[in-house]
């Protein structure tokens, strides 16, 4: 087959993602995405038009070598692709599945600039999906140093960080206060958009490959102290994470049927509510839902209530009720994924745009009985560079809800900070590490991720883990000093 000119590749039309149907899913947790099949894979591949200086490498906060793992793909080459792949992205089945790829190596594709940009996060799935399946490509390890590293925390930050040292040659054992390995992968992450056996297969593979040590229902600030640790290993790497949920300071925000959307998708994800009925999980929904606040975790939020609603429904011959998201500026700013607000909207969710909660309503036995709201308008952009929203006089009105699920952002548990010396925190309870290294201003303690920047995605808090590894092993290596 002759090698097609850009300019022809240019004219090949975006190959959508095959979903299932908008009807069917929402009745259960399965994997909205299907993922394409190995034709759709090489057709959508034939876009790339492998430029000279790939900016959408420079988008990738890991640096994936995406010119050439796609150019591995549609030569037929998967085991080649796989290892373009793998020289930078330790867990591309996951990162294919719930990178912003749009707003980063998507967004900085030069055929968007005209058109669709090349669907480089369905090919990153794909590549991952067959390493998944064939396990082309184990990871190797440099001979062992000697020197061994803690790792706080296995979620993206604290997983890409100790794989990283671990392919150093490096002894790391990651610890990790729940029952499992995956943090935010795992207990933040639905189902029905990241799908638990990819994430344990992933996390599986690495540990068995590298020799890597997990040691689970380990509290870093109640098991061990910081100094306890260091008395042990020759680094530390903090991956805590950001799992301390805000609310929103109106009143009735103690009532019975008010919680956060990171204590409801731990409940729906760790206690497998999603396998419902096998499973009697404590996530008890009212009729309707109001789900307050727009990113990704209100929209996870707010499918998974939709979801729990149907299947109540199935069981007990009843009304499915609503879930509702309340947001006090208009769809234009919402922060979420495109893509997730649209299956969101196929789905069902009502969306209440313009909308700010001022108080929670409950009757006489302390439960939500309905949300007291007054509708907003959109002034001047505010710091974040979003129009500021302003309340409309005399708008008050209720919204009959009897649940409210706050999903408004996280900051870091404050028990990583106990008895740790010389770490730390800003106001906002964030870790003060360097950006480039991820050393904080304790001496060999370096930290990433969510408990560095507060909530944010999993490709940048990758993007941490893998600075920080590489600072580490000069660290260790007598490479680079401290101070």
């Amino acid at each position: 087959m002759a090698e097609l000119k850009p300019a022809d590749r240019m004219k090949i039309k975006r190959h959508p993602m095959p979903n299932q149907d908008e009807h069917v899913r929402r009745g259960n947790f399965d994997e909205v995405a299907l993922g394409y099949a190995p034709e759709t894979a090489r057709e959508e591949a034939e876009r790339c038009i492998q430029c000279k200086d790939p900016k959408c490498v420079q988008g990738c906060p890991v640096g994936v070598l995406i010119p050439q793992f796609i150019k591995a793909l549609r030569e037929g080459d998967m085991v080649q692709a796989v290892e373009w792949m793998k020289v930078k992205n330790n867990l591309p089945a996951i990162c294919g599945r719930v990178c912003p790829q749009e707003s980063q190596c998507e967004g900085n594709c030069i055929l968007g600039k005209k058109g669709d940009p090349v669907a480089i996060g369905r090919l990153e799935r794909y590549v991952g999906d067959f390493e998944l399946a064939h396990r082309t490509c184990p990871l190797a390890k440099a001979p062992k140093t000697g020197k061994r590293i803690a790792v706080v925390g296995s979620g993206p930050a604290g997983l890409t960080c100790a794989v990283d040292l671990g392919r150093e040659g490096h002894d790391v054992t990651i610890f990790e206060s729940l029952h499992g390995p995956g943090g935010v992968l795992i207990y933040g992450i639905p189902e029905f958009r990241l799908p638990k056996g990819v994430v344990h297969n992933e996390v599986n593979y690495a540990v068995e490959c590298l020799g890597i040590q997990i040691k689970t229902d380990h509290v870093i600030g109640r098991s061990y102290t910081l100094d306890e640790l260091l008395a042990e290993y020759d680094a530390v790497f903090l991956g805590t994470g950001a799992g301390l949920p805000s609310f929103m300071r109106i009143p009735g925000i103690n009532l019975n049927g008010v919680m956060s959307a990171n204590e409801f998708l731990t409940r729906v994800n760790l206690m497998k509510a999603y396998q419902f009925p096998d499973y009697d999980t404590p996530v008890k929904l009212g009729r309707k839902v109001a789900v307050i606040g727009a990113g990704n975790v209100a929209m996870d939020a707010a499918r998974c209530s939709l979801r729990l609603r149907a299947l109540a429904a199935q069981k007990n011959a009843g009304e499915q009720g609503e879930v509702h998201i309340v947001y006090r500026r208009s769809k234009d700013e919402v922060p979420a994924r495109h893509e997730e607000v649209e299956h969101a909207e196929e789905e069902g969710v009502i969306f209440d745009f313009l909308t700010s909660p001022i108080e929670i309503l409950g009757d006489e036995k302390h439960h939500v009985r309905s949300l007291r709201c007054v509708r907003m308008e959109l002034g001047e952009p505010d710091a974040s560079g979003r129009r500021k929203p302003l309340e409309r006089k005399g708008s008050e009105f209720d919204m009959d809800i009897d649940t409210v699920i706050m999903a408004l952002g996280t900051n870091p548990n404050p028990i990583v900070f106990v008895d740790a010396d010389g770490l730390e925190r800003t106001k906002y309870g964030t870790a003060v590490a360097e950006h480039e290294t991820g050393r904080t201003k304790k001496r060999r303690v370096w930290a990433g991720g969510d408990v560095v920047t507060g909530a944010a995605t999993v490709i940048s808090a990758m993007g941490a883990g893998k600075r920080a590894a590489a600072d580490i092993h000069a660290f260790v290596k007598g490479e680079s000093s401290w101070d």
